[in-house]
């Protein structure tokens, strides 16, 4: 083969492989980039979600203070955690009964009147001056409702746990909507109402023992309170509002 060939040919290969490398380093910092996008919106949804979390417990803390100014005597427990307000049943129904006792219906609207005043602040469009500033928003609250493992005796209306922990929720809701004025129409920020109902009977206890007091524990109703997840367009939003 000439010379001129062979270095024609061997420039060539060195153009080949300086392209090749060019294309690898391109390649390479394109993935460094995608890397870092991915990193920083993981860290950025783990804070708001993380933001939320501290906002729902400063909620429920409100709550609880509220209720406690409005009727001392009426003990309320929360778990910030997971963002539960827990009523005994006790104090609300008769034992295998859903209708509300007298002493139960106070109570419920003690709580529903404890909402009123603190919620406004985290459903929208957001309607107290004194709010504290946030970003987070409440979603739903479900009111639930959750008996012992028990079947169900002496009431021919009702087949099972599972009906009668349902009818205790929905009367639970309706003394609170139709006792206070502007629960039932506090919306969340897709215009949905943030009350629901729901009904676990037997099947989430939170105390797994068989005596009376793991099962007078299990007979509760829950408020469980949900916060807006963040969307992704708003996740900058979030961390720049920093108090």
């Amino acid at each position: 083969m000439p010379a001129t060939r062979r270095g024609r040919h061997a420039a060539e290969e060195e153009s080949y492989f300086i392209s090749m490398a060019d294309m690898m380093v391109g390649l390479v910092f394109v993935f460094i980039i995608l890397l870092i996008y991915f990193a920083l919106q993981y860290q950025q949804k783990s804070k708001a979600l993380s933001d939320a979390g501290e906002t729902r417990a400063q909620m429920l803390m409100d709550i609880r203070d509220e209720i406690k100014r409005r009727n001392p005597r009426l003990q309320v427990t929360i778990d910030t955690q997971t963002g539960v307000l827990r009523l005994p049943a006790e104090i609300l129904f008769a034992k295998s009964d859903f209708e509300l006792s007298p002493l139960g219906k106070g109570s419920v609207v003690t709580v529903a009147q404890a909402l009123a005043s603190v919620l406004p602040c985290y459903t929208y469009p957001p309607r107290h001056a004194h709010c504290r500033p946030t970003s987070h928003g409440l979603d739903a609250i479900f009111i639930e409702g959750h008996t012992d493992s028990d079947p169900l005796q002496g009431n021919g209306i009702i087949r099972g746990n599972l009906e009668l922990s349902a009818l205790r929720a929905t009367n639970t809701y309706r003394a609170m909507s139709e006792n206070v004025d502007g629960l039932a129409g506090l919306r969340n920020r897709e215009g949905r109402p943030v009350l629901s109902v729901s009904g676990y009977g037997e099947y989430r206890p939170i105390d797994t023992g068989q005596d009376e007091i793991a099962k007078s524990r299990n007979r509760r109703i829950d408020l469980r309170f949900l916060m807006e997840t963040p969307k992704d367009d708003s996740l900058a939003n979030m961390l720049v509002k920093q108090p």
